[in-house]
């Protein structure tokens, strides 16, 4: 197939137009993956990319990484920033989103008594990293309490309760990886700025999954991981940093070059030598996602997990913790990560039947009190796959509740 005509297809796409697609990804094996929510494997193209530049390298390291792989960062950026809608000059590159979090935790400048909001929900590295600056500096996070399966206006008024007139920063999860549950967050980083509060944005579970512009999100920090929905090679993220905050924020390493240094001070170079070869991954992520399309991306990714869903839903004792608007099943706002659990079954002995009887790999998920398997499919799955996973699913809990019985 010719992707440079995918436009021309309608909006109906045709299941063969993903088969495909898939034909553009490396064969999943031994495993039907099913937690593209972790890293989802990068494209052929992408992976020749790779190959083709570290072998470059292997030529002359020297030369071959800083005077020509690296001459293509530029360029990397502004498409990077045409996809979110920012400056190519608001925008780092580093390893992935929990590098990102720790630059924003650990940057941005704040006082003894300033508190930080966050919540329950949060990615375990970001609150840690919080809870760090608690002990080291006297900066105070508060926990906005709501359930994970509440509503908009239940998350958005806990957030609101939490604000005091030394609220400085607001940490955001524009999906949580747990369940997949989307947070208001346009409207959350829209109630911050009236109190003059910065807000971070967690979007390493939805940039390159659906549409995500970082203009109209109205945040000052977003990051994401590029080796998710993008399928950059393993190792890429991105750290977008509005104009007006990056002078004040400090990188995580203290860079080589002297300042001023402006978005520069935090991409990933600051580590010390790296893998260039690993970024030269980056463009032609980015131009099969061009090509294929966010928008279209992001229907067939919720029809996937509607897929699944609606078949897995007949089984006894079947429990979705992701939440659905009320309606049809086709009603509501599912993305590509969702989580189960069957009642009276362990989730965890789940996951290991599922993985070494059928080979199939999803992952046990538990925060708080809510414990299930994790399900992310990704555009290069066929249905007929997911029937596998069904399947493979009807069968193991039989067998489960036989040994339960006995």
């Amino acid at each position: 197939m010719n992707f440079n005509d995918v436009d021309s297809l309608t909006s109906d796409t045709p299941e063969g137009f993903w088969q495909e697609v898939r034909a553009t990804y490396p064969r999943q094996e031994p495993l039907l993956n099913l937690n593209n929510a972790a890293v989802s494997p990068p494209p052929l193209e992408v992976e020749q990319a790779v190959v083709e530049a570290y072998r470059l390298i292997s030529r002359n390291p020297d030369v071959n990484m800083w005077s020509k792989l690296d001459a293509a960062l530029p360029d990397i950026k502004a498409e990077l920033a045409q996809l979110i809608d920012c400056a190519p000059t608001e925008i780092a590159l580093n390893r992935n989103s929990s590098e990102g979090l720790a630059t924003a935790i650990f940057g941005i400048p704040l006082q003894p008594g300033d508190e930080v909001l966050i919540s329950p929900w949060d990615y375990p590295s970001a609150r840690a990293g919080w809870l760090q600056r608690r002990e080291r500096e006297g900066i105070e996070p508060v926990v906005c309490q709501f359930g994970l399966l509440d509503d908009d206006a239940a998350i958005i008024e806990a957030y609101s309760r939490a604000i005091t007139p030394r609220t400085r920063v607001m940490l955001l999860t524009h999906m949580y990886h747990w369940n997949g549950r989307l947070l208001p967050v346009e409207r959350l980083c829209a109630l911050a700025r009236e109190h003059g509060i910065v807000t971070v944005v967690d979007g390493a579970q939805t940039f390159a999954q659906m549409p995500v512009n970082f203009r109209n999100l109205g945040c000052d920090i977003f990051i994401t991981s590029l080796h998710k929905w993008l399928g950059a090679p393993v190792g890429n993220g991105m750290l977008v940093v509005r104009e007006g905050l990056i002078d004040d924020t400090w990188p995580l390493l203290a860079p080589f070059d002297p300042p001023p240094l402006r978005i520069d001070k935090f991409d990933h170079w600051n580590l010390g030598t790296y893998n260039s070869a690993i970024q030269a991954g980056i463009m032609p992520a980015i131009r099969l996602h061009r090509r294929i399309g966010v928008e279209r991306i992001q229907r067939r990714l919720s029809e996937l997990t509607r897929y699944w869903i609606e078949r897995a839903r007949d089984i006894p004792g079947f429990r979705l913790h992701t939440p659905l608007t009320a309606g049809p099943l086709d009603a509501g706002p599912l993305g590509a990560v969702a989580l189960f659990s069957i009642d009276s079954v362990d989730s965890r002995l789940l996951e290991r039947v599922l993985r070494e009887q059928h080979r199939v790999h999803v992952k046990y998920r538990r925060v708080e009190d809510i414990a299930g398997l994790r399900v992310s499919p990704h555009i290069y799955m066929r249905k007929d796959e997911l029937d596998v996973f069904v399947d493979a699913l009807q069968a193991t809990v039989r067998s489960c509740g036989a040994r339960a019985s006995r």
